[in-house]
């Protein structure tokens, strides 16, 4: 039925069901305007699980809403964020659901420059007040990094710069990840370039990068956009190498720049940057090296000039030893009235004492000490008796309390202990020679292993010349005979005979030698 026939004579208004209402309002709308292109700010954005992206477009006095789905939305090169001003393109439509209509939007932009910068100063302030552009949190760059990663697109011109002046300056190992420079796959590939890299590992079959170098050539504000998202500058924030931008002219900024560990004005000097002049590296050694060799002679030539000066402080060595000269002559002219001084004194006193031992003096004393012992002989017999006799008291008593009985049960006791510890000590003996017995045959059986006689029951021989083991050819050839030891016994191997030495002449004889 349509929606528009006249009623039938006898029936009033026609009936429609809600779904049918529904549907001609979306045939109606969608016939009317098909694709539109709407400028407006957008206001609510919902990003749910399922990708797809529900915002809300605004002008000062009305709101339509709008719906990008997610396979769309992974295309867009500019993702819609609130408060931005956009261009959006699609088709209206009606979603019976909820009785609203609403734009199924294929493609939208920023509605021309100032919406573009409008929204990169909102990026940079949330950044700027996240601290990812503080100084404080940049690295420094490697003053000689081993290997350089680089992440730009391989086709262009810019990839064969960096090279070309990495090559004039100081050759590096350069790993390259390709990207897109530009369009909507710019910004994720950056971003996964950049994590790739630093998920590298340190000395691996493909090791991580000492510094990486994000560049692209100059271009539109359009063209550089991939690098004002968002992601691809908290993934340069975040990557653990140190990172220098290098995006577009000089006068090209883009929101990598501010959270870039430096930035380059041109990848070209993103190169320079990066490594060393070798030339100016060698020249400034070579400058360093002349100077620590004249500093060095420099300093010999002071302290050999101030050596100089202290030894002519020094007095000379003749006038050290004239005082001690002195004193040894004046010493020397002492010594001979001393000793002939001291030789009186002890003639003197030898003099002296012998003036006292005369014969009758010496008799007198050899008579006093002969009644001394005459007197003592007197007192020594009894003394004698009594301490023998004291003695022999003493040794009877003893010999009354050794008695046999005791004598034989203890001579029985400890033979029975000595039988004991000999026991023991036989048998300690015996384990002691089995001991050494079997450590001796392993040695043996030790020094069999290691001798070369078994080697020689394998099939090996062993080869002598002139009394020495030969080890090679060339002693072989200079050996007079040749000996070789099998396992059952030594042959000789005949060689070349040794060379006769030349007896020398006997000495002509000399006058009156017998011939």
């Amino acid at each position: 039925m349509d929606l528009i026939d006249d009623p039938q004579d006898g029936l009033n208004s026609p009936e429609f069901s809600v779904t049918e209402l529904s549907g001609a309002i979306k045939r109606v709308i969608e016939g009317e305007f098909g694709h539109v292109r709407i400028r407006g700010e957008v206001g609510r954005v919902s990003r749910p699980r399922s990708g797809h992206i529900y915002l809300d477009l605004k002008d000062d006095k009305s709101v339509i809403s709008g719906v990008i789905w997610k396979g769309v939305s992974a295309k867009l090169e500019t993702q819609p964020e609130e408060g931005m001003e956009v261009v959006a393109t699609g088709r209206v439509t009606t979603f019976g659901g909820q009785s609203k209509y609403q734009i199924v939007i294929e493609d939208i932009k920023p509605a021309g420059m100032g919406a573009l910068m409008a929204l990169l100063e909102k990026r940079k302030k949330m950044l700027a007040a996240e601290g990812l552009f503080d100084p404080a949190r940049k690295r420094p760059l490697p003053y000689l990094p081993e290997i350089i990663g680089v992440v730009t697109s391989p086709s262009g011109a810019v990839i064969r710069d960096i090279l070309h002046r990495l090559r004039d300056r100081f050759p590096r190992k350069v790993l390259i990840w390709p990207v897109a420079v530009q369009g909507a796959k710019c910004a994720p590939e950056v971003v996964r370039a950049i994590e790739g890299f630093n998920a590298l590992t340190p000395g691996g079959a493909l090791p991580r990068p000492d510094l990486l170098i994000v560049a692209r050539g100059g271009g539109s504000v359009e063209d550089l956009w991939g690098f004002n998202e968002e992601s691809v500058a908290r993934a340069a924030a975040a990557s653990q190498i140190p990172l220098i931008s290098a995006v577009g002219h000089e006068t090209d900024t883009t929101l990598i720049d501010f959270v870039s560990d430096k930035r380059a004005p041109t990848p070209t000097a993103a190169a320079e940057l990066a490594v060393p002049v070798r030339h100016e590296l060698a020249a400034w050694l070579e400058t360093q090296e002349a100077r620590m060799g004249q500093m060095l002679s420099q300093g010999l030539t002071r302290r050999g000039q101030r050596l100089r000066d202290m030894a002519r402080a020094l007095p000379r060595p003749e006038t050290l030893l004239d005082g001690p000269r002195q004193r040894l002559d004046r010493a020397a002219e002492k010594l001979e009235p001393a000793l002939i001084a001291g030789v009186q004194r002890r003639r003197v006193r030898l003099a002296d004492v012998s003036g006292s031992l005369r014969p009758a003096t010496l008799n007198r004393l050899l008579d006093n000490d002969r009644r001394r012992l005459a007197g003592l002989a007197t007192r020594l017999d009894p003394a004698l008796l009594r301490t023998i006799a004291a003695k022999r008291d003493r040794y009877e008593a003893r010999a009354k309390a050794f008695r046999p009985e005791a004598l034989a049960q203890d001579h029985q006791r400890k033979s029975g202990t000595l039988a004991q510890i000999s026991l023991r000590l036989s048998e300690a003996g015996q384990r002691q020679t089995r001991n050494w017995r079997q450590k001796i045959d392993a040695l043996d059986r030790l020094r069999e292993t290691l001798s070369y006689k078994s080697t020689l029951a394998r099939g090996y021989a062993v080869v002598r010349g002139d009394g020495a083991v030969i080890t090679g050819k060339a002693a072989a050839k200079k050996a007079t005979t040749l000996e070789i030891e099998f396992a059952d016994g030594r042959v000789e191997v005949g060689g070349k005979a040794p060379a006769k030495k030349k007896t020398p002449p006997p000495p002509a004889p000399e006058q009156g030698t017998l011939l």
